[in-house]
This record gives C-alpha cells, structure tokens and sequence, in this order.
C-alpha cells in the first residue's frame, strides 16, 4: 500500500504527518511526501528553502518511526491540488492525507481551496485532518 501526504509545514500538516506514521505503520505501508513550491520555478530562493526545509523535516520525521518513505520537492507552476493528484496518479497511490484548514465561504471563493479540489477530484480515498 502507497500512502501520500501533501506537505507544507503548516500546523494542519503537521497533524497530517503523525496521521501517516500511524496509518503506514498499521498497515505496513510505504510514505510518500510531495512539497509543492507554490510559483513553480519563478519562485524566490527563499521559498524554494522553506519548502526544502519542510520536505526534510516530513521524510526524516516519517523515517524516525521505521518507515520506508519516498520525498518529492515539485516546482511545476502547478496549483498545489493539481500538483499532488499528478504525482497520486504516476506513482499508483492508494491513500491520501492532507491537513485542512477551517476557511469561510468567502475565503474559499476568493482563494481557492486545494483541499476541496483533491477531495473532489481525487482517484483514490482521501482522509482530511485538521
């Protein structure tokens, strides 16, 4: 079994993460971590080093607990949703986990939401945490 979490090192991610070290754990599963650099490659440096910095965190957060874990850094100029569908897609992803955060109906009209869209959208079961 292959489970997916989107990573960004927010605190609803943060719950995400002690959400797939017990899910991978029971299940004997393997983690996989997508980090999306949100501008794609016309990011600053210094996004790019946050999101490195949250991706190195998550895998060796995942791999302190005995689990085998695969980490992607993607900068396609994708939005976050779409970008981690994709990588669910090519690498036959059973399970996704991705932290949400509460937002008005303002918000999410204004801004978007990326949870709503892989919940939507996704191919496989999608388990939402806040």
């Amino acid at each position: 079994m292959k489970i997916l979490i989107g990573y960004d090192g927010s605190e609803e991610s943060k719950k995400a993460l002690d959400i797939i070290k017990q899910y991978a754990k029971i299940l004997s599963a393997e983690a996989y971590v997508l980090t999306v650099v949100e501008g794609g490659p016309h990011a600053v440096r210094e996004v790019y080093q946050k999101a490195e910095d949250d991706l190195t965190f998550a895998k060796n957060s995942i791999a302190a607990v005995g689990i085998r874990c695969t980490a992607k850094l993607s900068a396609q100029g994708l939005e976050p949703g779409e970008d981690l569908l994709q990588f669910a897609e090519e690498n036959a992803i059973d399970l996704i986990i991705i932290g949400i955060q509460k937002r008005s109906k303002m918000g999410k009209l204004l801004f978007g939401s990326n949870a709503q869209y892989v919940i939507l959208n996704a191919a496989c079961p999608v388990l939402t945490v806040k």
